[in-house]
């Protein structure tokens, strides 16, 4: 059949209105580089793209060559060049045809008004947004929380207006806060709840919220753990100070028996306490029970039960909170571990379930994990262990074949 450019001199009746040229010629053919170079034409001729209708190449017998584009607005079919085909590409004259098509296509029809967004800044904001949302975060969240909003997002955002924090704000707030990864880490899901619930008042566009899909800054492996040789150090600190705070020592015995979270063992109520096991209906993950182990219903034991709503380890002054931190920082001196953490001891447990080859699912669930991904942090433990099994089967086989090393 041949190409476009070697059916330019059949004869075909004229069409269409140029002004004052009036083509003898129309073609039609995948328009690119190729045919754009190569056409030429003794008569005036239009070689109409294949791929979008309206869209065309204009060849005169002089050789010069322009982009064209035709459509019909109301009712009356018209033609616009879009330019010199020497001075602009294939693909940005196809790009602007698609604007010229798109755009009298949409001609006649009521035109959508753009929608103008409040103009309160993030600052005025978070009085709006505090009063509505914050009560449904548990107390203490609230607490953390406002003090992230008050430290960390009105001193960058406070005077942006709402509807135009954008990613890019975001991506910079980040980089800003590369020494504090963990400030970052804290105070993102905060401000991508805030955005979101912008959206649903109609302060921001919807499915606009900056922080989605942001990467947040790796976290630092989890805290330390303790050797077998610490722990006996630990135990015999917690036993020289028992009879000073009987009820701090038993906090700390529970923590590490059990792999709880402090507030879930410091706020504990005897309607809680079960034969084998905590019934807690709330905790930072939802509802959960703790299962004791003979130790830990041991350390129960020691303690004078108190009626149902009763915490079983009341403040000194009958308060709520016990502030045990003190005490703690005198007993971990006094065991020689004055870095180790209260909420170490949760690691630790952790630690010492996978030495004794507990799966991470099975350890999710003992310290109460909503997410498996919060238990894969210790996955480099399990490793460890994996290892070492590894190397005391290659050494059997090695003394098997004659190759102990």
């Amino acid at each position: 059949m041949g190409t476009a450019a070697q059916h330019l001199n059949r004869p075909v009746h004229p069409k269409g209105d140029y002004g004052h040229i009036v083509p003898t010629r129309s073609l039609r053919a995948h328009l690119d580089g190729h045919v754009a170079r190569n056409a030429k034409s003794a008569k005036t001729t239009v070689i109409w793209d294949a791929d979008l209708k309206g869209f065309g190449l204009l060849v005169r017998s002089s050789g010069t060559k322009s982009w064209i584009v035709k459509f019909t607005q109301r009712r009356v079919q018209k033609k616009l060049t879009l330019g010199s085909a020497a001075n602009m590409t294939v693909q940005e004259a196809r790009r602007k045809a698609k604007e010229v098509l798109l755009k009298k296509a949409l001609d006649g029809l009521p035109a959508s008004r753009p929608t103008v967004y409040s103009p309160v800044t993030f600052g005025g904001y978070v009085e709006v947004f505090w009063a509505d949302y914050a009560r449904h975060w548990k107390p203490l969240t609230q607490y953390s929380n406002w003090g992230r909003v008050q430290r960390d997002l009105v001193p960058v955002f406070g005077n942006t207006p709402l509807a135009d924090i954008n990613r890019a704000q975001v991506l910079r707030w980040r980089d800003e806060l590369a020494a504090r990864p963990a400030t970052f880490n804290r105070a993102l899901p905060v401000l991508a709840v805030m955005m979101t619930y912008a959206e649903q008042l109609g302060l921001r566009p919807t499915g606009s919220n900056p922080c989605k899909r942001m990467p947040r800054y790796p976290r630092q492996a989890v805290g330390r753990y303790l050797r077998p040789a610490e722990y006996r150090q630990l135990g015999e600190a917690l036993s020289d100070m028992e009879d000073q705070h009987p009820k701090v020592v038993a906090i700390i015995r529970l923590l590490m028996f059990t792999g709880a979270r402090l507030a879930e063992i410091r706020d504990l109520r005897w309607d809680n306490v079960q034969a084998d096991r905590l019934r807690l209906a709330d905790s930072k993950t939802g509802p959960k029970y703790i299962y004791l182990n003979s130790q830990a219903r041991a350390v129960l034991e020691t303690i004078p039960r108190g009626a149902a709503q009763d915490l079983v380890f009341p403040a000194s002054h009958g308060g709520h909170r016990r502030n045990m931190h003190p005490i703690w920082h005198r007993i971990r001196r006094m065991a020689a571990l004055p870095n180790f953490r209260l909420h170490d001891l949760r690691h630790s447990f952790a630690s010492v379930a996978i030495s004794q080859g507990i799966s991470l699912l099975l350890i999710g669930r003992m310290l109460g994990h909503a997410l498996p991904e919060t238990t894969a942090r210790y996955a480099h433990l399990d490793d460890g262990f994996v290892g070492d099994a590894a190397v005391r089967v290659s050494r059997t086989l090695g003394r098997a074949v004659g190759m102990d090393l």
